[in-house]
């Protein structure tokens, strides 16, 4: 019996939607990974989500490829809601062609990111793929391309997300680097841009593809990939959390979550800092203790630890986090920690992000590794993306802000809105120790018991220069705190900020240190 025209299309989109076949999608399960449909049937809201290109198939004609067609082509696109807010997405479908890469499969990619752009939603991809498809040759690498130009026009339009679920590798590695964040799963995704088989050939290294590219090695080392999951259904859940921060685009404002006001007092901020102000303490307890409670999402949480970065809500509001960590490396700044936490600042800034950056810091890292690597114009960057920024910044002073990192630190005098201080802060070119040897070098080594002069000569120096109040006087602090009342002078201080209007002097673009 002949098939009506409805059951013919019917029965493309059911073929279709078999992706490779479902030996093939048993063989992804056993890899401990999820389809390329099941991926999205987890990331968008039940009954949201519609397909564009389903029916589109290769157009290949060599190597036997004329015999090899499946609907879709290796990789599904379209749009719905998460959490009832419009985002456009992509799902590389491993079991067609390993997702390699063709010219429909990018043109369909293409095709949302441009939709996305059109309409000012996030953009989503999730990768699976084995790479370029060789059989096309140019076409293919000609599709990466028009990938590539197209996050470039994203960039700072709309939020773009990569979710790394399996292979990424050469060329296609440039599309995630380029998007705002990147999420990778471990023992089941790597991203290279040459693999172990190259190296080898090359350097003779001998290195397996996790410890080359894999999920812990981008985190810890590389600094490549911001968020780690152990499985498909973690990762899927870490997007859509990272999403409830953002706007949907450059024009929008950040996302209120309801918030019913009270006592905003936080009597754990009084006991966090030492007595000593060489002993460590961990700055986490400061956000906690600062933020709505279980606000805080850490970004790039294992990588550069002397820096911590991350989203929170403040009453309701979402805010951008940069804070020293003084229980790695004391929190100085080195090259790592001013790329990790210049990128998240620019992000913030592209998309209005308040920040609130929370400053203990001794310095930036001496050494012959820093110097010889960088971190003049590194150090340069986290300097340049907060002076750029337009969003309204707050500060606080915790305890230490020495020489030229508390410049960098989004000090008053680089544009920051407010700039607040705890009491026992120490504003100085340095410590009074190092301070003190310098200055009464002379008197010191005089003395007849120099290591009690030096004692006495550090005591004089820090009464008088290691505290807030000469800055205070300055005016480069608004304010000097009593740290339990730090959430509420900072709610209404960002209160106060939301229509804040500033403008950079007319230009192409800077050009940022990079």
């Amino acid at each position: 019996m002949k098939k009506s025209k409805a059951e013919i299309l019917r029965s493309k989109i059911s073929e279709g939607k078999l992706g490779g076949g479902a030996a093939r999608n048993v063989a992804q399960h056993k890899k401990g990974k999820l389809t390329a449909r099941e991926r999205i049937a987890l990331l968008i809201d039940p009954g949201s989500f519609e397909e564009i290109g389903a029916l589109v198939l290769h157009r290949t004609r060599d190597f036997g490829m004329e015999d090899q067609q499946f609907y879709g082509d290796g990789v599904v696109t379209g749009y719905g809601t998460i959490n009832g807010r419009l985002v456009y997405v992509f799902a590389q479908d491993f079991t067609v062609f390993g997702g390699a890469l063709s010219e429909t499969h990018a043109e369909k990619i293409c095709k949302v990111m441009d939709l996305a752009m059109k309409t000012g939603a996030p953009m989503i991809g999730l990768n699976d793929s084995g790479g370029a498809r060789i059989q096309e040759g140019v076409r293919s690498l000609g599709g990466y391309a028009d990938i590539f130009y197209r996050n470039v026009q994203s960039s700072g339009v709309i939020p773009q997300i990569s979710a790394i679920m399996g292979p990424c590798a050469g060329g296609a590695v440039y599309s995630p680097a380029m998007t705002d964040f990147t999420l990778m799963v471990e023992h089941t995704s790597y991203m290279f841009v040459t693999g172990p088989n190259v190296v080898k050939t090359v350097t003779n290294e001998e290195v397996s593809s996790e410890e080359l590219g894999g999920a812990s090695t981008h985190a810890t080392k590389s600094g490549v990939t911001h968020l780690v999951a152990e499985n498909d259904m973690e990762c899927i859940a870490q997007v859509k959390k990272l999403l409830s921060y953002m706007p949907q685009n450059c024009e929008d404002k950040t996302p209120m979550v309801p918030y019913t006001p009270g006592d905003e007092t936080r009597e754990v901020l009084e006991t966090i800092i030492p007595a000593s102000n060489n002993q460590p303490y961990d700055m986490r307890t400061v956000v906690v203790g600062i933020c709505d409670n279980e606000s805080f999402f850490e970004i790039h949480g294992e990588y550069a630890t002397n820096m911590v970065v991350g989203f929170a809500r403040l009453a309701g509001r979402s805010i951008g986090i940069v804070a020293n960590q003084p229980m790695r490396l004391a929190g100085v700044l080195d090259i790592d920690s001013s790329k990790k936490a210049a990128r998240f600042t620019r992000f913030c800034d592209c998309f209005n992000i308040p920040l609130l950056v929370l400053v203990d810091v001794p310095g930036f890292l001496p050494g012959t590794d820093q110097e010889w690597h960088g971190i003049i114009t590194n150090g340069a960057k986290l300097l340049y993306a907060l002076s750029e920024a337009t969003v309204p910044r707050v500060t606080v002073i915790t305890r230490k802000a020495y020489g030229g990192a508390y410049d960098v630190m989004n000090s008053k005098h680089i544009g920051a809105d407010m700039n607040f201080a705890w009491p026992g802060a120490e504003i100085a070119v340095m410590g009074a120790r190092g301070a003190s040897e310098i200055i009464f070098k002379k008197e010191i080594s005089e003395a007849a018991d120099p290591t009690k002069k030096l004692a006495e000569k550090e005591a004089e120096y820090a009464e008088k220069f290691a505290t807030p109040y000469l800055a205070a006087e300055r005016g480069f602090i608004d304010e000097v705190i009593e740290p339990k009342f730090t959430r509420t002078k900072l709610i209404k201080a960002f209160a106060m900020l939301e229509n804040k209007v500033a403008t950079l002097p007319r230009k192409k673009h800077g050009n940022i240190p990079l």
